[in-house]
């Protein structure tokens, strides 16, 4: 039999033999109440017996698949700490190219309305209203516990510029327009092997996955966009890497112009966007 670990150090040699040592760390510093930095510099502290318990709980769920954000509740998106549930998809970094392109339609000197539809945990709707305090930001979701979830986020991180309703899509936004829509909606195809693969196991399915082709929500947001945006508003509509194309010729149909496809880190196909003449 493997004799229990002794100390920190000893722990998480043995948590990172059996999955990513990025995870190992995050778990253990969640389970002892610490940063990362603080198992380096105390790698050789004990562990108490209940602590190392808990530990290997969360390695074993972390290695069924279960999202990291899920087991520590919490995941950091842009500058903020976004708390996190099985109600809300997973922010991922690839998502803050959303909010990159649109803090650059949107001037931090003047109170323009923005719409985050979709908005799961708030990430997006949030990280532009801490950037723009004096934008008046509406963020829909159709999950009630989605928005739970973002108006405790919304406290969590002192931001009281954005308004919270539920609703599928435009269906709160009635008669109302925006200077700028952005949306991270579902867009994996129904059927899609990864939606049975590793995280994706465990995220909501209505918050993935969007039609045959995965562009269901896509459509239905850019179909009712231009009723709700102001002459020379914008658009932008998180997608997947396949999906630039079909997305532009969307926009193009809806009479969008300036339209384009922007790439994440990875170089490819993430955000398209598009200005309402």
């Amino acid at each position: 039999m493997t004799p229990a670990p002794s100390n920190v150090a000893a722990l998480l040699v043995q948590a990172r033999q059996r999955l990513d040592a990025a995870d190992a760390d995050l778990l253990l510093a969640h389970v002892l109440g610490r940063s990362r930095t603080w198992l380096l510099v105390h790698a050789d502290d004990a562990i108490a017996a209940d602590d190392a318990a808990r530990y290997e709980a969360l390695v074993e769920r972390r290695i069924s698949g279960e999202p990291v954000a899920y087991l520590t509740g919490s995941r950091g998106f842009w500058t903020l700490d976004l708390a996190v549930t099985p109600a809300t998809l997973v922010p991922r970094p690839e998502t803050e190219l959303l909010v990159e392109l649109a803090l650059a339609r949107i001037p931090v000197d003047v109170e323009l309305r923005i719409a985050d539809l979709g908005t799961g945990s708030g990430a997006i709707a949030l990280a532009i209203a801490k950037e723009r305090p004096r934008a008046h930001l509406l963020a829909t979701d159709a999950s009630e516990a989605a928005l739970e979830v973002a108006r405790g986020n919304a406290k969590r991180n002192g931001i009281g510029n954005v308004e919270f309703r539920q609703g599928d899509w435009f269906a709160p936004l009635s008669g109302e327009t925006f200077d700028l829509i952005a949306s991270n909606p579902p867009y994996i195809a129904l059927g899609d092997p990864h939606l049975s693969e590793g995280d994706l196991r465990f995220e909501p399915p209505s918050a993935l996955s969007s039609g045959v082709d995965g562009l269901d929500a896509i459509r239905s947001i850019v179909r009712h966009a231009p009723a709700h945006l102001c002459t020379g508003g914008w658009l932008l509509l998180e997608h997947g890497w396949g999906q630039g194309e079909a997305v532009r010729v969307l926009l193009r149909e809806a009479g969008f112009v300036e339209i384009a496809t922007e790439r994440d880190l990875e170089g490819r196909d993430r955000v398209t966007l598009g200005r309402q003449p």
